[in-house]
């Protein structure tokens, strides 16, 4: 076998245990005081959930992903496309491709903001390359910052199999904003 080639069954081996490891530690799904929102930086935010002290988002609940990483300007989003994500034509849903790029792309930018800052999305474009089915067991949305400014933060993300298939890739740009208790 060529060492250059992606073994997929170890990559995806790789990526359930760091799911277990994740999912161990995560609380159940809730929402933090905005009190508790206000007073933490965005990494110190991640910080707290990943170690099950802030609730887990109920999102990813509804629509089976996880975060496994968010730190720096990046995330790394985990989902299990599965039937119950189907459209009427027997494929995932483009609005489950674009919820997890969605929350991947956002966290990346949200791990960049200071206490006190808030964002919301003003714009998220996706691209579909290809379809996802419950066939493809596990996927990643992995995103990375481009800008974080005073008022917008732009970021892009792809989702990827463990074979290293593209299935579609995002930008978004967040307004970036003072939040109030």
């Amino acid at each position: 076998m060529d060492d250059a080639k992606i073994d997929a069954t170890d990559v995806k081996a790789t990526w359930e245990a760091d799911e277990l490891q994740v999912r161990a530690k995560l609380s159940s799904a809730g929402v933090a005081s905005p009190a508790e929102m206000l007073s933490m930086s965005g990494q110190a935010v991640f910080d707290a959930m990943f170690a099950g002290d802030l609730p887990s988002a109920p999102i990813g609940e509804t629509l089976d992903f996880i975060p496994i990483h968010i730190k720096n300007g990046s995330a790394i989003f985990q989902g299990q496309p599965g039937q119950q994500h189907y459209n009427p034509l027997g494929s995932v849903h483009g609005g489950w491709f674009c919820t997890i790029l969605d929350s991947a792309v956002a966290c990346a930018i949200h791990s960049t903001l200071p206490a006190g800052k808030g964002y919301t999305t003003l714009e998220i474009k996706v691209n579909m390359i290809r379809a996802l089915t419950k066939d493809i067991p596990l996927v990643r949305a992995e995103a990375n910052t481009i800008h974080v400014g005073r008022q917008t933060a732009t970021a892009e993300g792809r989702i990827v199999g463990p074979d290293g298939k593209l299935y579609a890739h995002a930008t978004t740009t967040c307004l970036v904003f003072d939040m109030k208790q």
